[in-house]
C-alpha cells in the first residue's frame, strides 16, 4: 500500500499548476521552527527515519488515483504522472538527536518542483510530531538527576502509531523504558510494568494480591499501595518481607506525593528495607520531578504518561516548510511575524570548552558546507543506512551534555543563533 495519500489537497492542486505552467525547476524547501514556545530552552530533531520510511513507500496506487479522479479537479495529464510518481530530489537534515534551535533549517528538500511540494504535508507530519516529543523527553530527563523514568503514555496517545513514535522519541531523549510492548518489539526499548489498581481490588486483600503477584513474577514485583490506605498498605508490604515474601518496590500513583513518599520511606528504612524502591506515576511531569526532587523527596523511578506524550505544556511547534530557493533565486516571505530566510543553508556550531556557545546559519550553495546539515536522500534513494535508535540515543546523551547548564533547566534561556546573509 502506498502513503501518498497522506497529504493535503493544496499539494495537489498546487503540483498540477506548476506543471500546467513550467513551473518544474529545481526548489528547495526548508523545514524549521518559527519560535521556540515558552517553556522550551531548546528541541531536540526527530522522526527522521519515520519520514523516510513512509518516502520508500510514497506511491499512488489505482485505487488513489481513482479517488483522486472521482473529485473531477485534477487532469489526465496529471494522474498520469501521479500513477508514475517518485521523489528523484535530495533531502538533507539534522541527525535525529541533534539539539537545535529557532530559525534553524532542521530539514532541506531540493528537487524538481511539484515533487518537492507534494511532500510538504508528510514532512511536517513526520517530523513535527516526534521532534515535539523527544524535546518534551528530552527536557523531563534533563532534571530527572539520574533518576530512572520510563513512559506510561500509550494509552493517552492520540492513535496507536503516535504512542508507538513517541516511545521511541523517549528512549532516544535519555528515558530508560516503556510500558509499550509494540515499542519495544520494533526499537528494543526495555519494557516495564507494576500492576494496576483493578489487580489489587480483585482479591480478598491487599496481601493476597501482593502475595499472588510475588508468586508469579518474584524478581519484578512492585506492588502498588494506594488502592486503599497508602501507609496502612506500607505496612503490609513490611509484614510480607518479614514473612520471607519480598517485593523489590512500591508505586504511588495518587494523593500527597511529598507527604506519602517521605511516610514510605521512613516505614521501609525503620523495617530494614532500605533497597525497596519507590516508584511514583501520579500526574508526573518535569515540574513535579523538579519540585519534589529539589525539596528531597525519596523518590526512585518515576513513570511519566499524560503529560509527556501530549506535550502538555507546548502541544505543538511552529514548525513550518518554505519555499527558499528555486532555479538559484531566493524566495522568502516577509509578512509580519512570518519573515522567511532565503537560500539553501547550513548550521555551523561553536563550542567553548566542549560547551555550546553560538550557532551561525550561512548560506550555502549545491553542495553543503559542514556543518550540522548532512545528506540523506540523494537522486531519490537513501545515502547510507540509518542510525539505531540506541546509537541515536547516545547522540542525544552527548548533545545534551554539551548544553549550558541553565539550558537543561526550567528557567527560560536564550541562545545565540546567527542568521547570516
Amino acid at each position: 500500500m502506498g502513503t501518498a495519500l497522506l497529504t493535503d489537497l493544496y499539494e495537489l492542486t498546487m503540483a498540477q499548476s506548476y506543471r500546467e505552467h513550467g513551473k518544474t525547476g529545481t526548489a528547495v524547501f526548508s523545514l524549521f521552527t518559527r519560535s521556540l514556545p515558552p517553556t522550551r530552552n531548546f528541541l531536540v530533531a526527530a522522526g527522521l527515519e519515520t519520514l523516510v520510511t513512509k518516502l520508500e513507500q510514497f506511491r499512488f496506487t489505482g485505487d488513489d488515483i481513482a479517488y483522486l479522479g472521482s473529485l473531477g479537479l485534477f487532469s489526465r495529464d496529471f494522474l498520469n504522472w501521479l500513477e508514475q510518481f517518485r521523489f528523484s530530489g535530495r533531502i538533507s537534515a539534522i541527525p535525529e538527536g541533534t539539539v537545535l534551535f529557532a530559525n534553524e533549517p532542521l530539514l532541506q528538500v531540493e528537487g524538481p518542483l511539484p515533487e518537492a511540494q507534494v511532500l510538504e504535508t508528510l514532512v511536517l507530519n513526520c517530523i513535527h510530531f516526534e521532534t515535539l516529543v523527544a524535546s518534551k523527553a528530552a527536557r523531563i530527563a534533563a532534571v530527572g538527576r539520574g533518576k530512572s523514568i520510563v513512559d506510561f503514555g500509550f494509552r493517552r496517545s492520540h492513535t496507536t502509531e503516535a504512542g508507538i513514535a513517541a516511545a521511541r522519541a523517549a528512549w532516544i531523549a535519555g528515558f530508560d523504558g516503556t510500558s509499550n510492548l509494540e515499542a519495544g518489539k520494533r526499537y528494543g526499548i526495555p519494557v516495564v510494568g507494576t500492576m494496576a489498581h483493578s489487580y489489587v481490588m480483585l482479591f480478598d486483600s491487599e496481601e493476597a494480591a501482593f502475595r499472588a503477584y510475588q508468586s508469579s513474577f518474584p524478581d519484578r514485583a512492585i506492588c502498588l499501595i494506594d488502592t486503599y490506605d497508602t501507609l496502612a498498605c506500607t505496612d503490609t508490604i513490611i509484614r510480607l518481607a518479614r514473612q520471607g515474601v519480598p517485593v523489590i518496590g512500591v508505586r504511588l500513583d495518587s494523593g500527597d506525593i511529598g507527604m506519602l513518599t517521605r511516610n514510605v520511606r521512613e516505614r521501609l528504612d525503620a523495617a530494614g528495607l532500605p533497597a525497596n524502591r519507590i516508584f511514583v506515576s501520579s500526574n508526573v511531569d518535569e515540574y513535579s520531578i523538579d519540585r519534589w526532587l529539589s525539596s528531597g523527596v525519596p523518590i526512585d523511578s518515576f513513570g511519566v504518561g499524560t503529560h509527556f506524550i501530549t506535550s502538555s505544556d507546548a502541544p505543538f511547534l511552529d514548525m513550518v516548510y518554505k519555499l527558499v530557493e528555486y532555479e538559484g533565486t531566493p524566495r522568502f516571505k516577509t509578512s509580519p511575524g512570518k519573515t522567511t530566510f532565503p537560500y539553501r543553508r547550513q548550521i555551523v556550531r561553536h563550542h567553548r570548552d566542549g560547551i555550546l556557545a553560538y550557532d551561525e546559519v550561512v548560506r550555502t550553495g549545491k553542495d553543503l558546507v559542514p556543518g550540522l546539515l548532512e545528506p540523506v536522500i540523494i537522486d531519490g534513494g537513501l545515502s547510507r543506512p540509518l542510525p539505531t535508535p540506541d546509537v541515536i540515543r547516545e547522540r542525544c546523551s552527548r548533545e545534551i551534555a554539551s548544553l549550558p547548564s541553565p539550558f537543561r533547566s526550567l528557567e527560560k534561556q536564550h541562545y545565540d543563533v546567527r542568521i547570516l546573509p
